[in-house]
């Protein structure tokens, strides 16, 4: 079994390979691939050494390609990566939307994988953490409109959205002037409505991903959904608030009872303990952290809850190679 990193030394990139020695995934041997800057860099992996290669713009000589390099490195060459045999598990949102490629969370629908043409697609880090919460709810009670307001930390942007955070806050805590590369607006002491580009309709690319994203996976082409993204000064997990209204009788006990069981899912629900979902006890966790689990006062038959999940795992490294072992 081999296996190729692309985009190796990125935050995405980073965390694949050390979620593959965690899994123990069994691997005979792991290649690592980035771009010019990054070539002959050494990585950890198993105890060893590993050097970092230039991204061929040709086949890969592996089994199976786990690629975070980006939309459009991977819209012009993963064709070229899988083209003599290999498998292509993209991070990127060059092939989500393309009716030709599966779009898999495991959890969910881990039969897609079997539809694949040398590529696979993962999905956005937004909705893979949504997802995985929603789909056991919309399974045993049929989610008929779901709105969600997302709190997205900055290494959505990559480790250089994590790096502005860390150094627009010293600059404001030491009376420096606070600026901003990576983000719209600076991001210390700050929360941004604006994820990615406006569309059309009013809504932000990243907020549209979610609908269509949770759409295909769920095989639901009309499910009602809404967005609101929203970056706010965290590191690494996303949370989300979300109000759900089903078609089939739900209440917080059933919900509750439902969620327990689900793969993928952790119910941290014990207000009166203070423990519920947070960046801060879902950051470095496989499982995605639901709670705050009630009836919403505003619609009949409808809960509302709160999603926590670790953006560069469940919503990228873990999934992708939870898709790689899939494919085993």
């Amino acid at each position: 079994m081999r296996v190729a990193v692309v985009g190796a030394t990125g935050a995405v990139g980073r965390e694949l390979v050390k979620v593959l020695e965690e899994r123990k995934f069994p691997l005979d041997e792991l290649r690592l691939y980035a771009s010019s800057r990054s070539a002959g860099k050494t990585m950890s992996f198993a105890g060893e050494q590993l050097t970092v290669e230039i991204t061929p713009e040709g086949p890969i000589p592996a089994d199976i390609v786990l690629a975070s390099a980006g939309g459009g490195v991977s819209k012009k060459l993963a064709p070229l990566w899988s083209s003599e045999g290999a498998v292509v598990v993209d991070n990127s949102s060059a092939w989500r939307y393309d009716p030709q490629v599966p779009l898999v969370i495991p959890e969910i629908n881990p039969e897609a994988v079997q539809q694949h043409q040398g590529i696979i697609a993962n999905p956005n880090c937004t909705t893979a953490i949504l997802a995985v919460a929603l789909w056991p709810l919309h399974k045993a009670f049929k989610a008929t409109h779901t709105v969600v307001s997302t709190y997205q930390a900055t290494s959505g942007a990559g480790a250089e959205g994590m790096e502005e955070l860390l150094n627009e806050t010293r600059n404001y805590l030491d009376g420096r002037p606070v600026g901003h590369k990576v983000f719209q607006h600076p991001i210390a002491f700050n929360v941004i409505p604006h994820i990615d580009a406006f569309q059309e309709n009013g809504y932000t690319r990243e907020e549209m991903k979610v609908v269509w994203e949770t759409r295909k996976i769920f095989s639901e082409p009309e499910m009602k959904i809404s967005c609101t993204a929203v970056r706010i000064p965290t590191l690494r997990a996303h949370s989300e608030a979300a109000t759900v209204i089903f078609e089939k009788p739900v209440s917080p006990e059933a919900a509750r009872e439902v969620l327990e069981s689900a793969p993928g899912v952790k119910v941290v629900d014990e207000p009166e303990q203070n423990r519920y979902p947070m960046p801060l006890t879902a950051t470095g966790k496989w499982d995605v952290e639901v709670g705050r689990i009630r009836r919403n006062l505003a619609f009949d038959n409808a809960l509302d809850f709160f999603v926590s999940g670790d953006q560069l795992l469940k919503g990228a490294a873990l999934n992708t190679v939870q898709i790689a072992e899939l494919l085993l």
